[in-house]
């Protein structure tokens, strides 16, 4: 009799299959790598090797196949080589968006809640008399059958404009919105890992503003030297590079973008954990990385008050502790008329959804 062998037992609550729990794996290393199929697939199989991620039954090879089975991964050519699918890609975003914004509460698809009434779908317990414009949906016919009968009587019943009464719909506010996301060196110095949680953020509030927000637009920037635009698509594969940080740059392509927008309600996210440190003066850059420079400050400074002339509110997500970088930002959101959230990279998904939600910018004509 060969016996029975005991261990510890540990229950798999989750209620994953190995392919699932294998596919959080892979999408947090590619957030990682960048977006590098190959070396996300050789860290998965240098964890499998030390942690017995598969079995004798599903294997890495499994893995990858079933990858290329429900579409996550296509092959480039016959040399072995793969690359992300635009369901992976939408995945990624989904995934931030339940991981950042768990907490989310469901509300009607498009629209921000506001304290005004106006044009919206969702009616209040206000009244007030019909107006030339109102919609036929918007008459109440219960009161306005009763205020007919209150002025006019029964035996000569009519319904006149005068009696009409009109509820009130919650006004609902449209905003278009920029997303700056710093990608200078500093994001990855000294080891920390900050582009990463960037990255999932941005990802989040773009599957955010799309799905739940589709009448809203939503531009992404990033700025190191340089700024440019970007897609969403583009989300995963960002990568830090070895830039300083022209914050005046990343200012003037968001304003250039909010001036061509529709949307009287306009707004700046900006991600960054470090100083503006650089500016572009034609051809030639100006930098420099010791302390705040006073030129690149003040540049910085006009840009955040030009911006409040245009009714554009900056949020400025501070990823830094130091104290002097924390006063720079206090001048440049005091400047602007704007806010600033002093965070750690684990919150800074939660403060920009609860910044999203309940900061509308509203101007009613």
């Amino acid at each position: 009799m060969i016996g029975f062998r005991f261990t510890d037992f540990k229950p798999d609550n989750s209620g994953k299959s190995t392919f699932e729990k294998l596919l959080d794996l892979f999408l947090e290393i590619l957030n990682k790598t960048g977006g590098d199929v190959s070396e996300t697939l050789h860290w998965m199989n240098l964890l499998d090797q030390k942690y017995n991620l598969t079995n004798d039954e599903y294997g890495m090879g499994d893995f990858i196949n079933e990858l290329k089975e429900q579409g996550y991964l296509k092959e480039d050519g016959p040399d072995g080589n793969f690359s992300l699918t635009s369901k992976t890609e939408q995945t990624i975003r989904k995934r931030s968006l339940d991981e950042i914004f768990g907490k989310l509460r469901k509300s009607r698809r498009g629209e921000h809640r506001t304290p005004f009434a106006g044009m919206g779908d969702e009616p209040t317990t206000d009244r007030r008399e019909y107006q030339f414009g109102d919609s036929i949906e918007q008459i109440d016919m219960t009161d306005s059958l009763r205020n007919a009968q209150i002025r006019h009587g029964i035996n000569d019943f009519r319904l006149t404009e005068d009696d009409l009464e009109v509820v009130e719909n919650e006004y609902k506010a449209q905003t278009s919105t920029v997303l700056m996301i710093d990608i200078s060196h500093s994001m990855i110095l000294y080891g920390e890992d900050r582009i990463t949680p960037a990255k999932k953020v941005a990802m989040a509030l773009a599957e955010l503003i799309t799905t739940r927000y589709p009448k809203d637009t939503l531009d992404i920037i990033v700025f190191g030297n340089d700024a440019w635009q970007i897609e969403i698509k583009d989300l995963p594969y960002l990568q830090v590079g070895p830039y300083h940080t022209n914050t005046v740059a990343g200012l003037e392509l968001a304003m250039d973008i909010l001036r061509r927008r529709k949307n009287a309600n306009k707004q700046i996210f900006m991600i960054t954990d470090g100083k503006p440190s650089c500016l572009k003066e034609g051809l030639k850059y100006y930098k420099n990385s010791f302390g705040l420079d006073r030129k690149i400050v003040n540049r910085t400074l006009r840009l955040a008050m030009q911006c409040r002339k245009l009714d554009i509110l900056i949020t400025t997500f501070m990823v830094a502790h130091d104290p002097y970088l924390q006063r720079f930002v206090q001048d440049f959101t005091r400047v602007n008329n704007g806010k600033a959230f002093y965070t750690s990279l684990k919150g800074l998904g939660e403060y920009i959804f609860e910044d999203y939600v309940r900061n509308r910018r509203r101007r009613l004509r």
